[in-house]
């Protein structure tokens, strides 16, 4: 394989991992849009996607396409539940308080994950076989690697569809631009807090579990992946959806040339410092302009 070939393969591999980061990213940014917090949780959302997805698929003996749909439907519910309890009885309501406590529901969901699957990786099957496709450029690409573009295509689709032509989904862009004003106008503003849970929670589930055929997965693997979805999501403009979409691809092909060309002791490093030069150079991310543009 020359240098042409490799670049391509990183870039390909780059493409991939970025698509995942990309989904983890709408996920922060949909419960960042309604509540103006970080939930941290998303990291565990993750996990519980892919132990969610390794139980019915290989324990269970459940068909792939019904085990996705349960998982997500799962992962969904216990994003509800977290907003329906602990954020919104909360004592204070303070942004500060309500991020310290998704670190601490973090720990809880972590926590009792390991009791429930333990520390070990696991495997979950690729969704259509194993054999690689070798592609013109000269790089190849493994199956899962295909289904992993193509759902997170298709979340965007229904994501764009959901905010721009559906009621709820106005509700929800209408409650992210300005709470008060939602509320004088009928919408119900706890609804749509909770079902940004939700959709954050079942987004969590569909990387933990994409990503899971490629790289295995475990009780803690969403962590790393959780905060490099948030590192992509500042990088495209805290809040914005396309933004997040962008940085998550820049992310992406940035860690895997990195991790090519240099060196795979630098893969992790890679997400957190472009996270410290977006932060120093233009806080409010390549996309970012205001409080008004974030849906």
């Amino acid at each position: 394989m020359d240098f042409s070939q490799q670049i391509a393969q990183y870039i390909i591999t780059g493409l991939s991992i970025g698509a995942i980061y990309a989904i983890v990213a709408m996920g922060f940014n949909i419960i960042h849009n309604a509540t103006g917090i970080v939930n941290f949780a998303q990291c565990e959302f993750i996990s519980l996607g892919g132990m969610s997805m390794y139980t019915l698929v290989v324990l269970l003996k459940i068909p792939i396409l019904i085990s996705f749909f349960i998982s997500m439907a799962t992962v969904s519910l216990i994003g509800a539940l977290m907003e329906r309890g602990p954020i919104r009885y909360a004592r204070s309501k303070e942004i500060i308080i309500l991020i310290f406590l998704t670190i601490g529901l973090s720990g809880t969901l972590r926590g009792t994950a390991q009791q429930i699957w333990g520390t070990d990786n696991v495997g979950v099957p690729a969704f259509s076989g194993e054999d690689p496709i070798h592609l013109p450029v000269g790089a190849t690409i493994l199956p899962q690697h295909m289904w992993v573009f193509g759902i997170t295509f298709l979340v965007m689709l229904v994501l764009r569809h959901f905010f721009r032509n559906t009621m709820l989904g106005k509700a929800m862009r209408a409650t992210a631009v300005n709470r008060q004003a939602a509320a004088l106008v009928g919408v119900s503003v706890d609804h749509m807090v909770l079902l940004s849970f939700a959709l954050s929670g079942a987004l969590g589930a569909v990387a933990g579990m994409i990503i899971a055929p490629i790289s295995t997965t475990s009780y803690d693997t969403g962590i790393m992946l959780g905060l490099k979805g948030f590192a992509a999501a500042i990088l495209g403009g805290y809040g914005n959806f396309a933004g997040a979409i962008l940085g998550g691809v820049i992310l992406g092909v940035l860690e895997s040339l990195g991790a090519g060309l240099l060196s795979s002791q630098y893969k992790d490093a890679t997400a957190f410092l472009v996270l410290l030069f977006v932060l120093f150079l233009k806080p409010t991310g390549i996309m970012g302009y205001g409080e008004s543009e974030r849906v």
